[in-house]
């Protein structure tokens, strides 16, 4: 028997995306499929000009069309960067189990948020993580940054900050979680929808080649739990209409309830989603609202949600690019 056709795995050339990636392959690898990763640069890796002037999308596009022209076989994303208006050309094939999705502080003299001094400068890119760091009232000035993991973390270690915050998920993924000096609490900072989740897309064909392809990376790779959790936050946006990185923070966890029925004594088992999310608004509040509902219902309670939120007063605010550390 001939052995399988090696996958050509598309990424971006960046350290954190290569990581990615390759754990992506080293998991197919171990299920027999033998694949190989196929570097794309995209614009935002090719450009230093600052990200809200490049566009939504520009750190998945290249990918895509990568993938459309049949260069690559399957494409590796952080979720968190794809437009919630879905591309008819491709499917998201595999969710994998989710790296942590908190954000983490990496501070000067190993210091925790809370011992950061008023006036003390913190780093982000997002304008989720600003807002939510004005609301604590900590009286930190925060200073907009771009870059990967390495250059964000340099700007502590040289001085030129006191703090940034970034990923959790990118540091785990680099082998560097000890560099963190405090994990935030999601109540403290809630992560952007689908943070330290990763998607998996091919192409939407009808061949046989195609639907083999996608069942295979769904039965190796797809955790359900995940999906579900990723669809609910990024419903939220969707119906929001906020955009990938306006001030709007979701999180999503699947939880066991206890469920009885009208001839069901012992009751039994079943899993739910349990959602959260934030939205900051123009004056420096926040609205936070939750919702709790059945697995199978994921993107109708995040629809739910953010329709609770926009009764609250939460509006659709302008988007601005993803903040990226990868």
């Amino acid at each position: 028997m001939m052995p399988p056709k090696p996958l050509r795995i598309g990424t971006r050339p960046s350290a954190l995306a290569m990581a990615q990636s390759g754990m992506i392959a080293d998991r197919l690898r171990a299920a027999g499929q033998p694949c190989s990763l196929v570097e794309v640069s995209t614009p935002g890796d090719r450009s230093s000009a600052p990200v809200a002037e490049l566009g939504v999308g520009v750190f998945v596009s290249a990918l895509r069309e990568a993938l459309v022209r049949g260069e690559v076989d399957v494409a590796v994303h952080s979720y968190k960067d794809l437009p919630t208006a879905p591309d008819p050309r491709l499917i998201t094939a595999a969710v994998p189990v989710r790296e942590d999705p908190r954000d983490a502080l990496v501070a000067r003299d190993g210091k925790v948020l809370g011992e950061l001094l008023p006036g003390a400068t913190v780093g982000t890119g997002s304008a989720r993580r600003r807002a939510q760091l004005d609301a604590l009232g900590l009286g930190l000035t925060v200073v907009p940054i771009r870059g990967n993991v390495d250059t964000r973390v340099a700007k502590v270690r040289s001085g030129e900050l006191d703090a940034v915050v970034v990923a959790a998920a990118g540091l785990r993924r680099l082998g560097r979680i000890d560099e963190a000096t405090e994990l935030l609490d999601p109540l403290q900072m809630l992560p952007a929808p689908a943070q330290g989740a990763l998607a998996v897309e091919c192409r939407a064909g009808t061949s046989d080649a195609d639907l083999a392809l996608a069942r295979t990376l769904a039965a190796v790779l797809d955790d359900p739990h995940t999906r579900a959790a990723v669809a609910a936050e990024r419903a939220v946006l969707a119906t929001l209409e906020a955009g990938c990185s306006a001030p709007v923070a979701a999180l999503a966890d699947v939880v066991s309830d206890w469920e009885y029925g009208p001839d069901d004594d012992e009751g039994h088992a079943v899993d739910r989603v349990s959602l959260r999310a934030v939205i900051g608004m123009t004056d420096g509040e926040l609205l936070r609202a939750s919702l709790t509902g059945d697995l199978d219902d994921a993107e109708k309670l995040g629809a739910a949600l953010a329709a609770e939120l926009l009764d609250m007063g939460g509006l659709a605010t302008p988007a601005e690019p993803q903040d990226r550390e990868t």
